[in-house]
């Protein structure tokens, strides 16, 4: 299956005169439009046939100029799932553990969260949470609708640890937490203004909560045309100034915004509250008009850039797989139409293995069938995992050739 780009002047004006979920202003521009999209790219599906019929949808990505937010106006939440089959996990990967675990280190650390009382919103299957419990000996609550409690049983310092299958109620703060994080979630939120008063909602200045949010950085996709970075799920697209703006208007005082992972994530730290000077990080308004007035155009030649990639392997006969089966790999297979030319998809989470990849169907086969399959091109979905990835064939006897993304 492959996700059509539509043309933007076919499309109706309903999406681009949709206001702003994030400041409220109608003056939004319409600059980027697929069609035919799986909406549910993180489901695990038990047979090819079904992963083939999964749901789809529209993008149609829309700019707010007053500030500066990127949204999803034709996402439809009932097409999305989040429940125990939906497989987020990537703790799997040494590099991203060690990337976690510096990041439980450093925000103990930093706001003394020892002993305390912490919550996660959007836990997935409660990791982080874990490991503020191991590191600092806290006392954790997760909220999502897709955690699995029992992937904790027998884990060190998860008997700290509560999940709730359950979306988040400002009533879950009822104990104020000392420390309150939401981490990869509020690019799943179409209403984010909405979202975040919520949580705001369940905090008072004088329990000063500290609140820390991490999500996509989207001045990258914008910048280097990470295409395989816009899908279903992730209906809002943050930068560091429209992250800032939205919780200044949601009476958070902002006290850090940064980069993390090779700048590939968005971090803010935040007290309910007003006040605090604006942050230099945040001034990207004209930027983002820039990169958003070019994008249609740059974004197409990066998807002929990667097309011709794959057609040149084929056409020498090599056997070509993707190492990832997460939402970029299914961005990168249906966004450029490769279901058939894409022999095989590989990923280090064993929970993914032997599942089919939504829109295309492909088998998400172990590394350790890899030995026998002898891939001629391996293409790594995130660039940060290219070491790690490399070790890992090189411990199979394999040396394909490796391009990332």
């Amino acid at each position: 299956m492959a996700a059509d780009t539509a043309p933007l002047q076919q499309i109706s004006e309903t999406a681009s005169q949709a206001a702003c979920p994030s400041c409220g202003s109608g003056e939004t521009n319409l600059f980027y439009a697929l069609d035919d999209v799986p909406t549910n790219s993180c489901i695990l599906f038990s047979t090819k046939e079904e992963a083939l019929a999964c749901k789809t949808g529209e993008i149609r990505l829309c700019h707010c100029p007053e500030c500066g937010f990127i949204f999803n106006a034709a996402f439809t939440q009932a097409l999305t799932e989040y429940s125990g089959r939906y497989e987020e996990t990537q703790g799997f990967s040494p590099t991203f553990s060690k990337f976690h675990t510096n990041l439980a280190k450093r925000l103990i650390a930093r706001h003394d969260i020892h002993e305390r009382r912490v919550m996660e919103i959007g836990c997935g299957k409660g990791e982080f949470l874990v490991l503020l419990s191991q590191l600092g000996e806290n006392t954790g609550t997760g909220i999502d609708p897709s955690a699995i409690p029992e992937r904790l049983e027998g884990v060190a310092g998860a008997e700290r640890v509560t999940l709730i299958p359950e979306y988040f109620d400002p009533a879950h703060c009822e104990t104020e937490p000392d420390f309150l994080c939401c981490k990869m979630t509020l690019e799943h939120i179409t209403n984010t203004a909405q979202f975040i008063r919520q949580i705001r909602d369940g905090l008072t200045e004088e329990g000063g909560t500290t609140v820390f949010f991490q999500i996509p950085e989207s001045l990258r996709i914008l910048r280097h045309c990470a295409f395989e970075d816009i899908y279903y799920e992730h209906c809002s697209y943050f930068t560091p100034g429209s992250l800032g703006r939205l919780f200044r208007s949601c009476d958070f005082r902002v006290m850090d915004i940064s980069t993390e992972y090779d700048d590939q994530y968005l971090t803010i730290e935040a007290v309910p509250g007003s006040g605090g000077e604006t942050l230099d990080i945040e001034d990207d308004l004209d930027e983002i008009a820039s990169l958003v007035a070019t994008f249609p155009d740059r974004v197409e030649a990066a998807k002929q850039d990667w097309q011709s990639v794959v057609d040149a392997a084929k056409a020498r006969g090599e056997t070509v797989l993707l190492w990832g089966s997460g939402s970029k790999a299914v961005s990168f297979l249906t966004s450029l139409g490769l279901g058939d030319k894409v022999d095989h998809v590989t990923d280090i989470n064993p929970n993914r293995h032997n599942h089919y990849m939504p829109g295309t169907g492909q088998r998400i086969v172990p590394p350790a069938e890899l030995a026998e399959i002898k891939p001629d091109l391996v293409i790594i979905m995130n660039r940060i995992y290219e070491d790690e990835i490399t070790a890992d064939l090189k411990a199979l006897g394999l040396s394909p050739a490796i391009k990332c993304l």
